[in-house]
């Protein structure tokens, strides 16, 4: 009976797709930001608090000074002028204390907050499925984690004192501006509401701007990162022009939305000068009015302008300020979009009951890739313990895709994959990557040791001393293997450079492999860059696995297959039986799909 088993719709994960379909409101992009660092909620409040001292007691000032210059400097009381010069040197002192306070609070948030960004966005990159890799690149994620969480960096460090402050004292001078003359303070305030306005409605179209930028920063990174990694095959073809061309056209892209950016960015502060410059004019002239029917003290005047300043200059500063604001939120736009990911590979409870005598069974499988057509349809077939098969038909038939499907690096669109009778997606990932070990064509290596490399993914083995280790390797049958390597499991390997040839790392990956006991192994293509020795001691060491191992082998090259047991054609989408192996050549030469 068919098994209509079918997953979830395929999760989006094209980024350049999802930033159009997930747009957020500042307010709502800030609430999130600020629920990633509710653990500094104590320093937020300190500093909080350090900067409402500073912006009182800087507030605090200009009226003093006024009630001096009325109370004792126009009636000649010195005595007075010299103790309201001695309470302003202590304010003075206090406010340079709360400066030094919140500017070392706010720059450990920031650079916490860097840590936090970078470690959560790496962690949840960890966590997203092969799909999510398939279609982005990897120059623009590297530019997620390292350029847009520095933008929040630098906004929390160095600019958020500021912005807060600024705001703190415009809102406590323009309450003083409205108490010591309510009529005088609607005028100097009239351009303020004139500037939010302003403010709200160019605002979106400042942070877009910065967006484009960030994402064509992200694509520049992305040229770099890619013709960097196939720099062989550019000299091979001698084609430095053909990514000296792609790579001028993206720094172009890049050049033009900067400039569009740093216009955007500056357009607030001559719009804030010309209206701050009003409201002191009109301060002014409407000041000097009052004075002359006696409603206003020269004391009182020189407090006002003061407020006034004390007013409108954070607004000069929040201009600039705005602009690192928008800048930081465009580029937690583009971490959140990466945050707000989940993975489509969950686990599920198993609900179909399969042959328990039946290592792994594909029932009723289609599989299709996002945004493409159907590359599998409708595949049944069963591998028992024990036995070694093999996949073989033309490039691009999709002998990788079943291969990836029973590794579980995809779920299938339709149908489901049995292990051991039980869904595959029902298994935690510990579990299925202990039972199913894969050796691809271009095996992954990290930058140490051979001993670092093969313990990968074999923690078991973590507590192994050298002497251990070389008895495991022995006993496995990989010690001969291992003397291809001049320091044994010491030799260096760099991802970088000349040091190890391609060959040499299939075997290693080979070696880590073999070490996992896996009951499945899927060899993709595994031996294509090894010589034929070398190739002639895998097979021997693969013939010393236990006999409940199974093989699954992919390849081109006929001599690889000639000992399985059951070969599979892949073809068109369909996964058959080919028969013997000379059936299976002769299908595989010909290409044929089989009947």
């Amino acid at each position: 009976m068919p098994v209509h088993n079918k997953v979830p719709v395929a999760m989006k994960y094209n980024l350049s797709e999802l930033k159009k379909e997930q747009r957020q409101s500042t307010s709502s992009a800030l609430r999130r930001l600020l629920q990633l660092i509710s653990h500094e909620r104590k320093n937020l409040i300190l500093a909080l608090l350090a900067i409402l001292v500073n912006a009182t007691l800087n507030l605090l000032g200009p009226y003093l000074i006024g009630h001096t210059i009325d109370a004792y400097v126009i009636t000649k009381q010195y005595h007075g002028v010299l103790m309201f010069s001695a309470i302003l040197f202590s304010m003075y002192l206090v406010i340079l204390l709360t400066s030094y306070l919140q500017t070392k609070l706010m720059g450990s948030i920031g650079q916490r907050l860097l840590y936090t960004l970078r470690n959560a966005l790496f962690n949840k990159l960890q966590q997203l499925p092969l799909a999510f890799f398939n279609q982005n690149k990897a120059g623009d994620l590297i530019s997620r984690v390292n350029n847009d969480t520095d933008k929040l960096n630098q906004f929390f460090s160095q600019a958020l004192t500021q912005f807060i402050s600024s705001i703190v004292t415009m809102t406590g001078a323009g309450i003083f501006l409205l108490l010591i003359n309510f009529k005088l303070g609607l005028a100097a305030l009239l351009p303020a509401v004139l500037i939010l306005f302003f403010t709200r409605i160019v605002s979106p179209w400042v942070k877009s701007k910065n967006a484009v930028n960030l994402q064509s920063v992200g694509a520049m990174s992305a040229e770099i990162q890619e013709s960097l990694d196939n720099f062989r095959v550019i000299l091979a073809f001698n084609r430095r022009d053909y990514f000296r061309n792609r790579f001028a056209a993206s720094n172009q892209l890049n050049y033009n939305s900067a400039i569009g950016a740093g216009l955007a960015n500056q357009i607030f502060l001559p719009v804030y000068n010309l209206f701050s410059n009003l409201a002191q004019l009109s301060v002014l002239t409407f000041g000097i009015y009052l004075i002359t029917i006696g409603e206003f003290t020269v004391g009182l005047l020189v407090s006002y302008l003061a407020y006034c300043v004390s007013f409108y200059n954070p607004l000069r500063q929040l201009a600039s300020l705005w602009s690192s604001f928008q800048v930081a939120m465009a580029g937690w736009d583009r971490i959140s979009q990466i945050l707000s990911l989940e993975t489509n590979l969950n686990k599920t409870e198993d609900s179909i009951e399969g042959a328990l005598n039946v290592l792994l069974e594909f029932k009723d499988v289609r599989f299709a890739y996002p945004n493409g057509k159907e590359v599998l349809h409708q595949i049944n077939f069963q591998l028992v313990k024990g036995k070694t098969y093999a996949l073989v038909g033309p490039t691009g038939g999709g002998k990788t895709t079943t291969a990836s499907l029973m590794a579980r690096l995809y779920d299938p669109t339709e149908g489901v994959v049995l292990l051991h009778g039980k869904d595959i997606r029902s298994y935690e990932a510990e579990e299925r990557t202990q039972k199913i070990g894969f050796i691809l064509q271009e095996p992954f290596l990290f930058s140490g040791t051979i001993r670092e490399n093969i313990l990968y993914g074999n923690s078991i083995y973590d507590v192994y001393d050298g002497q251990q280790l070389h008895q495991l390797l022995k006993d496995k049958g990989l010690e001969e293997l291992l003397s291809i390597f001049e320091d044994g499991l010491d030799t260096k390997i760099s991802t970088r450079g000349e040091e190890i040839s391609l060959g040499l790392k299939q075997v290693i990956a080979f070696i880590r492999a073999v070490l996992r006991a896996p009951e499945i192994l899927i060899l993709d293509e595994a031996t294509a860059n090894i010589d034929t020795v070398t190739e002639q001691l895998l097979e021997k060491i693969l013939k010393k696995l236990p006999e409940e191992t199974t093989l699954v082998i992919i390849a081109h090259r006929l001599n690889t297959i000639e000992n399985a047991d059951e070969i599979f054609f892949v073809n068109l989408g369909e996964v058959i039986q080919a028969g013997s192996f000379q059936e299976a050549v002769n299908r595989l030469m010909h290409g044929r799909k089989i009947s």
